[in-house]
């Protein structure tokens, strides 16, 4: 129920998968700054233009430190997040220049590029096992998750046998639904990823984890509990987000046969098609922020205190940046979307992201050319608007 007629209830379900919720569009053509009520009754602003999202997303006073009293919270697994806040995502320059700066040459184009073999490799025997047990498969629990899940064990250094444990861990913390529940969720998590390091003590081997634990641990510049912190953030992104885009996208292609079939006859779109796509889809939709100042935007004055949600899948659909912005097209030009965020927090793993979604697309529709969605769009789950968007399975057969 909404909480007023000035500033409803935000976020709303997605009915599809790959449309913003009902009433979502609304909130735009109020403007680019409007007013919405989270599921406590506190109300935020809500940031729907795209100049008014990055010129905010880099302003120094929109800070996205959680443990400001007055940062709000988006969802009730958040309830508490200030007690411990996540590296990186709960942190403002300098403290989150320094933890950003350990990583970066982990990212980097150079790194990524050396690693396409290998995505490569992992998709194509991903794929030799779905077509040995089809003509049908589970896209998620197949090809989706596995391929980023165990690109990202392979550059952190965490054994991919242990799949089935982080990947439900980092799934139940993703979906739990009060702060404790979140809180013992992570504790577990920590205590595995902490029992993690410890072996990789006792018996060094290779990954970003055992260059941090040698160069950074080791020498007294990180301490145990950031260290654990970082493993766990960039292990959950690192295979979540691009998992959701991989299936998620697969659906949406198919749900647009013109626009698969343009893929399928130029693959050479591909790069062009996995950014239409980011933008389109927006599976990160929710940045968080809460001004430290007052900050003038748009007409309107976001007092200091006030919190600030920047809706990326209506940024990304700003019909004054793109022509026909609800209308997927491989052939756009989508650059300066904000699926990766933009600013300092800028996604650390988008080179990585876009390599995997490159190669998992482009392998699938290479190898798998009859591939056809098994389900109706009514009998499809999809994930709850507090989290990443994406699909819980999807049926495929060819």
């Amino acid at each position: 129920m909404e909480q007023s007629a000035t500033a409803p209830d935000f976020p709303r379900a997605r009915t599809c998968p790959y449309q913003p919720p009902a009433g979502h569009e609304a909130l735009a053509e109020r403007g680019p700054l409007s007013r919405v009520t989270l599921y406590d009754g506190r109300e935020v602003w809500l940031v729907t233009g795209h100049a008014e999202g990055r010129a905010l997303l880099t302003d120094q006073r929109l800070s996205s430190d959680r443990q400001n009293p007055a940062f709000p919270v988006f969802a009730a697994r958040a309830e508490g997040q200030g007690e411990a806040p996540l590296p990186l995502i709960g942190y403002d320059d300098p403290e989150h220049a320094r933890q950003r700066r350990m990583l970066i040459p982990s990212f980097g184009l150079k790194r990524i590029a050396a690693m396409r073999p290998q995505i490569q490799r992992i998709a194509d025997e991903l794929i030799d096992a779905m077509l040995a047990g089809g003509p049908e498969a589970e896209l998620v629990s197949a090809y989706a998750l596995p391929l980023p899940s165990m690109v990202i064990c392979s550059l952190l250094g965490v054994p991919y046998e242990e799949h089935e444990l982080f990947e439900s861990l980092s799934r139940a913390l993703l979906l739990s639904e009060t702060g404790a529940q979140a809180r013992g969720i992570r504790q577990e998590f920590e205590d595995y990823l902490d029992g993690l390091i410890a072996r990789k003590e006792a018996a060094p081997g290779e990954g970003l984890l055992d260059e941090l634990i040698a160069d950074r641990l080791m020498e007294g510049q990180l301490d145990r509990r950031d260290l654990v912190m970082t493993a766990m953030v960039t292990l959950v992104a690192g295979h979540e987000t691009t998992a959701n885009m991989i299936s998620l996208g697969m659906y949406t292609l198919h749900e647009h046969p013109d626009q698969l079939a343009a893929l399928r006859a130029d693959p050479a779109l591909m790069p062009g098609a996995v950014e239409e796509l980011l933008r389109y889809l927006s599976i990160a939709d929710v940045m968080v922020r809460v001004a430290t100042a007052d900050i003038e935007v748009a007409g309107q004055t976001v007092r200091a205190g006030d919190g600030v949600i920047l809706g990326a899948s209506l940024i990304n659909r700003d019909a004054g940046v793109y022509e026909r912005p609800g209308v997927l097209d491989v052939r756009r030009s989508a650059r300066h979307h904000v699926a990766f965020g933009f600013g300092i927090h800028q996604c650390l793993g988008q080179n990585l992201a876009r390599a995997e979604l490159e190669i998992a697309f482009t392998t699938l529709l290479t190898r798998i050319p009859t591939l056809r969605i098994a389900v109706a769009r009514d009998e499809l789950l999809i994930k709850p608007a507090t989290t990443l968007q994406g699909l819980f399975t999807l049926p495929v057969a060819w």
